[in-house]
C-alpha cells in the first residue's frame, strides 16, 4: 500500500504518506489492513473497493501536489457515506489551486468558485451554486433531480428528459 501511494511522489517518506493518506480520508482504513501500509494490493493482495481506490488515488494526487488538477467523475461509482470522505478530501486538495472538475453528482461542484453547465457539447449556464438556482435553468432541475425534488422541477425539463429517454429507446432498439 506504502509503495502504491508513493507513485505520486517516489522520494516521499513514510511520515509524507501516511499524512497524504489522513489528508485522503483513507489513514484509517490502510491501517485495519492484514499488514497496514505495508499490505500489498491488487491481483495477489488485498482488493480494495471502489471508494478505497479513489482515497488512494487522491493520496497519491496529494503526494504529487499539482499546480492544476483534473478531476473527473471522482464520486461516481461510490455510495453517500464514501463520497462525504471523498468530496472532504477533495476539498483540501482543491485549496488554492487551479482545479477542473467533471462531475454529474452535483454536490461535487457545490462549492466551485465557477460552475458550467454544459448541454449537447455547449456551455448554457455559468455563475456559482447559488447564482445558478437562482438562475432556475437546467443546473437548477438537475439539482433538484439530486436533491430528490421532483415535483418542484419545470414542465419543460421533464418534457426534455422524456424526449431523450425515448431516443435512448429507439437508438438501443427497445420499445
Amino acid at each position: 500500500m506504502q509503495e502504491n501511494i508513493r507513485y505520486g511522489a517516489f522520494d516521499a517518506t513514510e511520515e509524507e504518506i501516511v499524512s497524504a493518506a489522513k489528508a485522503a480520508e483513507s489513514h484509517v482504513f490502510v491501517t485495519n489492513l492484514p499488514e497496514g501500509y505495508d499490505t500489498r494490493v491488487g491481483e495477489r493482495g488485498v482488493k480494495l473497493s471502489g471508494g478505497q481506490r479513489q482515497r488512494i488515488s487522491i493520496a497519491r494526487t496529494i503526494l504529487a501536489d499539482p499546480e492544476l488538477l483534473v478531476l473527473d467523475e471522482a464520486t461516481s461509482a461510490v455510495d453517500t457515506e464514501t463520497e462525504m470522505l471523498i468530496q472532504r478530501s477533495l476539498d483540501r486538495l482543491t485549496e488554492d489551486r487551479t482545479t477542473f472538475i467533471i462531475a454529474h453528482r452535483l454536490s461535487t461542484v457545490k462549492g466551485a468558485d465557477t460552475i458550467l453547465s454544459v448541454e449537447d457539447g455547449e456551455i448554457v449556464e455559468r455563475g456559482t451554486h447559488e447564482e445558478l438556482l437562482e438562475k432556475d435553468g437546467l443546473y437548477a432541475d438537475l439539482w433538484r433531480v439530486q436533491a430528490g425534488e421532483i415535483d418542484a422541477l419545470s414542465s419543460e425539463f421533464v418534457e426534455e428528459a422524456s424526449r431523450r429517454a425515448s431516443a435512448s429507446q429507439v437508438n438501443s432498439g427497445s420499445n
